[in-house]
């Protein structure tokens, strides 16, 4: 009788040890193909003389030269180091200031707190298109000004090729800066109370109690928004397409652009392949220290 219980026991154990497996297998698979397969593919393709089609002709780095050789892929490089930089330093500093603003404990924050990661909640597709809007001379702020009597306000941005890469920068910091917040808020919240009340015990000031404690444990918030914003900024495409579509000129190119124009409207998928495993590099580059030092953290 204690056998025949037994055997149920077992079989109910084993199914349990194995369905998760089973319910996991297709997203896994799925996953292993459409990602990492189609990751080997691209890398693959990029040392082939692939134009319009993919080619099997093996062609070395000859794409990579042709590559660092335009002076498009340069453009986008450095419009990148502008809004990469700009981006990530200032969605930090925005995302802390508010998180120390709400960590007050102040009244509405129930109701503040939703407003400033309600863009969050947009695409970058919705982001782009508002932003457009408003900055247009003809239809948005400007003309809005001009309605109003001030007809010496002049805010033409997105039609200069100086200042253009900047209006990419006023609406993603204005999308990703109350996620930064929720992160160094969630910080914030998770800071001892009785050490911050021994030093000012002790008599440090606010800003001391801020730049000697409170910030310095902040830094896997720190660590954390910098990786995510980095890997944002690397892959912006819908972003730059909705707001500025590359331009005027090459003025906000950007590599995902640059990747995808080369590709599929130039005929060149050889060099769009290149450029996709060069910004597959320096998320590599962000991403793998921070995984590493997540799980020599955890050991």
């Amino acid at each position: 009788m204690a056998r025949s219980d037994r055997a149920p026991q077992d079989m109910r154990t084993t199914l349990q040890n194995w369905l998760p497996k089973l319910v996991l297998s297709p997203s896994l698979a799925a996953m292993m193909v459409f990602v990492y397969g189609f990751i080997i593919y691209t890398i693959y393709l990029s040392f082939t003389n692939s134009k319009m089609l993919p080619s099997n002709e093996i062609i070395g780095l000859e794409n990579y030269t042709r590559l660092f050789g335009l002076s498009a892929w340069t453009t986008a490089l450095i419009n990148l180091a502008i809004f990469a930089s700009l981006y990530i330093v200032i969605c930090i500093a925005i995302g802390l200031l508010l998180a120390i603003f709400l960590d007050q404990k102040i009244r509405g924050e129930g109701v503040l707190r939703p407003i400033y990661l309600y863009p969050m909640a947009l695409s970058f597709i919705v982001t782009g298109t508002a932003w457009k809007w408003l900055l247009d001379p003809g239809i948005g702020l400007e003309n809005t000004m001009h309605l109003w009597g001030w007809e010496s306000f002049k805010f033409g941005w997105i039609k200069d090729r100086n200042y253009a890469i900047y209006t990419l920068v006023i609406a993603a910091v204005w999308q990703s800066s109350g996620f930064v917040m929720a992160m160094f808020l969630a910080g914030l919240r998770g800071i001892d109370n009785e050490m911050l009340k021994a030093a000012q015990i002790d008599g440090a000031s606010n800003w001391n109690l801020y730049r000697r404690i409170v910030i310095p444990l902040l830094r896997p918030a720190f660590l954390s928004a910098f990786v995510i914003l980095a890997h944002l900024a690397i892959k912006s495409y819908d972003l730059v397409i909705a707001l500025t579509g590359g331009g005027p000129g090459r003025a906000t190119e950007l590599p995902a652009t640059f990747m995808y124009s080369y590709t599929f409207t130039r005929n060149q998928m050889g060099v769009g392949a290149a450029s996709a495993v060069i910004m597959l590099m320096g998320v590599a580059a962000v991403m793998v220290p921070y995984i590493y030092a997540e799980v020599k953290e955890s050991r």
